[in-house]
């Protein structure tokens, strides 16, 4: 067998390969570097040693160091968690060496059609949500909502669904903390939210977070209420007037409707999970070429996921426009290894055991595929978990690796679409922002076909270019953003899915 049709080196000079296929032990492989005999069965996906390795030599993937060999590796190789390690770290950072800003592509300018929101926002949902405050009172949003599922809403055309926006915490906090910051802005960001064009506030009376410490009157939506269950009777009571004031809601949001706006209103959240031996070649860099078209139009554009790009983080900083936000990232980097530490770990915890069962072997493999995503257009900022993401350009939101996590944050700071990248079938939804789910291997998409929105395993196959899927996705983009649903928002994920970030102490 040809080693080109069987083995895809990223790099000249990488030692390893990665596996376009299942290769048994003891085929033969022919090409420029001679004949190479594959000593074990290699898994799809998995890495394929191309070069003599002696025990603490780097070994590299991309062009880059993704660990050292912690065993003698011969050519023809498994490479993974049997011969291969993290090793020691070094990276030398510099600062707007490789900035590039993307050049739009002559013609029209694409516009897609969303909702124009009061405070001249941009959404490109029409939902109506119901935003907790605190715990107490996440059972009673939730039977409220219970009530707007189903033929309730036929008569509303317009109204993509009523959601209940309910989380673990609200109270037993020390206001102020970080964590309790982090509550605030995460509930600030999903109360004006563009894609929410009414709000129900419930609260139980009595909590550490009031309610006006995340909404004031600068929200998008055209109704706002709010529901105390202590002063509204209890549980019963606060159910059916809640039930009450969205009825009253739904002809309001039906008479909404959908206009042309520009492209450069987009902003895109970007995520990956369940990532595979596949992801850094066909998905992330796919989504990347799309990113770049946004940010070439003047949208914005939202990286997230700190634990993963450490050890990528120096192409990154390469690509900062300015010093002060390349050492940003480093600070949240060097935050995130001590946070790791206290916990007992380590950042390379990840990758995850489906992770590793897709061939990804250490974090550095992992995040030099997952920075992918971002194309090649410069950092423009570094922002805290779920602060407001104000365009255009390239922006890096502080999040966990954890999706629901990550994409909460993601959605807080304004992201009105939101792709995911997924190599093993991850099955994430973020209501009311849409979740384009891209599949990094044709395997996945003819497995799982109802949880993926578009198959860049034809990369591998011969069937596209990363260019053209690039421009696949982004159009796709526009067409979500214009009202196309996708598989998760057929299934109605993502009000389970909305996980903030709990941090500091709980009293």
């Amino acid at each position: 067998m040809a080693l080109s049709e069987a083995v895809l080196r990223l790099a000249p000079g990488d030692e390893v390969g990665v596996a376009l296929r299942d290769l048994p032990a003891g085929t033969v492989l022919a090409g420029t570097l001679g004949e190479i005999t594959i000593g074990s069965h290699i898994p799809q996906g998995h890495k394929v040693a191309l070069a003599d390795c002696g025990v603490g030599a780097p070994v590299h993937k991309y062009g880059q160091a993704i660990g050292e060999a912690t065993a003698r590796i011969a050519p023809g190789d498994h490479v993974h968690t049997h011969n291969l390690g993290m090793g020691a770290l070094s990276r030398n950072y510099e600062f707007g060496t490789a900035r590039i800003s993307p050049a739009a592509p002559a013609g029209p300018r694409p516009v897609f059609q969303g909702y124009r929101r009061a405070n001249g926002r941009a959404g490109t949902r029409n939902y109506i949500g119901i935003v907790t405050s605190v715990n107490c009172s996440a059972s009673t949003a939730r039977m409220i909502a219970d009530q707007f599922r189903g033929p309730v809403l036929d008569a509303f055309p317009n109204v993509d669904g009523v959601m209940a926006l309910t989380h673990g915490s609200g109270c037993g906090m020390v206001l102020g903390s970080e964590g309790a910051e982090v509550l605030v802005r995460t509930l600030h960001g999903y109360a004006h939210h563009p894609n929410f064009a009414a709000l129900l506030v419930v609260g139980l009376g009595c909590e550490m977070l009031q309610t006006e410490r995340f909404l004031d009157d600068a929200v998008s939506a055209v109704a706002v209420e709010r529901l105390t269950i202590q002063e509204s009777g209890g549980i019963r009571a606060s159910v059916r007037a809640g039930v009450e004031l969205i009825g009253k809601m739904l002809p309001l949001v039906d008479g909404l409707q959908r206009e042309p706006i520009d492209v450069s209103e987009l902003v895109l959240g970007m995520n990956c999970g369940g990532s595979d031996g596949f992801s850094g070649i066909t998905a992330n860099p796919a989504l990347g070429v799309a990113s770049d078209l946004l940010v070439a139009y003047g949208g914005t554009s939202v990286l997230a996921e700190t634990p993963e790009v450490f050890g990528a983080e120096h192409l990154l900083t390469r690509r900062a426009i300015s010093p002060a936000v390349g050492e940003h990232l480093l600070r949240r980097l060097a935050w995130w290894q001590d946070y790791a530490r206290q916990g007992g770990g380590t950042l390379d915890n990840n990758p995850s055991p489906g992770n590793k069962a897709g061939g990804l072997t250490t974090i550095l493999e992992k995040s030099l595929g997952a920075v992918a995503k971002a194309g090649k257009a410069e950092l423009s900022r570094v922002v805290e978990y779920a602060a407001p993401v104000t365009g255009p350009g390239l922006v890096f939101m502080d999040t966990p690796g954890y999706d629901p996590v990550s994409v909460t944050g993601i959605v807080a700071g304004g992201a009105n679409v939101v792709c995911f990248t997924t190599g093993r079938g991850s099955v994430l939804g973020c209501r009311p922002a849409p979740s384009i789910k891209l599949g990094t291997n044709t395997d996945l998409y003819r497995r799982m076909p109802e949880d993926i929105d578009i198959n860049c395993g034809v990369v591998i196959d011969g069937g596209m270019g990363l260019e053209e899927l690039g421009g696949a996705i982004f159009a796709r983009i526009l067409e979500t953003a214009s009202g196309r649903q996708t598989v998760s928002e057929e299934l109605e994920l993502g009000q389970d899915e909305f996980v903030p970030w709990q941090l500091g102490t709980v009293t």
